[in-house]
């Protein structure tokens, strides 16, 4: 398993390795063991799974306050998606700055976000589906969002304001400026 800092260095892109033959693959997407031996010590709670339909879905900008806030382990099960993380860390020398990362079926790179980042992602392709382990459980009271594309955080997410398909709750998400951060 190749674990690799990005930018900011508390977010990581893990990429499993495969074993290919005439069949397909096999790989271990989470092994306990090995994220530790990475500096990786996380206990995952929760499995989650989301399919979007159509290339351009934008799902975030999200996080959970604490005490429920959120470690994440992304991959794609199908499709493509630009997933991005934003630290939400007060007093964090990175506070409001962003990382994304390709992840698609094909390469089989996974995102980790720790716990006081705000995660979001769109889709590449159609018919996507996203597999992420989180590790606290989800409690409503305790869930946030600041709108995708708030000019203050500056994210590229390659695609025009208008061809994106977000959700009621998204359209309507508080600016970067509105963020109370609770990290």
């Amino acid at each position: 398993m190749q674990v690799q800092a990005l930018e900011i260095p508390e977010v990581k892109l893990v990429t499993p390795r495969r074993f290919a033959d005439s069949r397909g693959y096999f790989c271990e997407t989470y092994n306990a063991k090995a994220f530790e031996a990475a500096g990786i010590d996380i206990r995952f709670v929760q499995d989650n799974e989301s399919y979007s339909a159509k290339k351009g879905t934008v799902r975030g900008l999200h996080f959970q306050a604490p005490p429920f806030a959120q470690a994440k382990l992304v991959r794609v099960l199908k499709g493509a998606i630009l997933d991005v993380a934003i630290d939400g860390r007060k007093g964090s020398k990175s506070y409001g700055a962003w990382v994304s990362a390709k992840l698609s079926a094909e390469n089989g790179a996974q995102l980790l976000v720790p716990a006081g980042f705000l995660h979001g992602f769109v889709t590449l392709e159609a018919d996507t589906v996203v597999a992420y382990k989180v590790d606290a459980h989800y409690d409503r009271a305790s869930e946030g969002a600041v709108r995708w594309n708030d000019p203050d955080l500056g994210i590229d997410w390659g695609i025009a304001e208008g061809e994106a398909m977000l959700s009621d709750k998204d359209a309507v998400a508080p600016s970067w400026a509105e963020f109370k951060s609770p990290f």
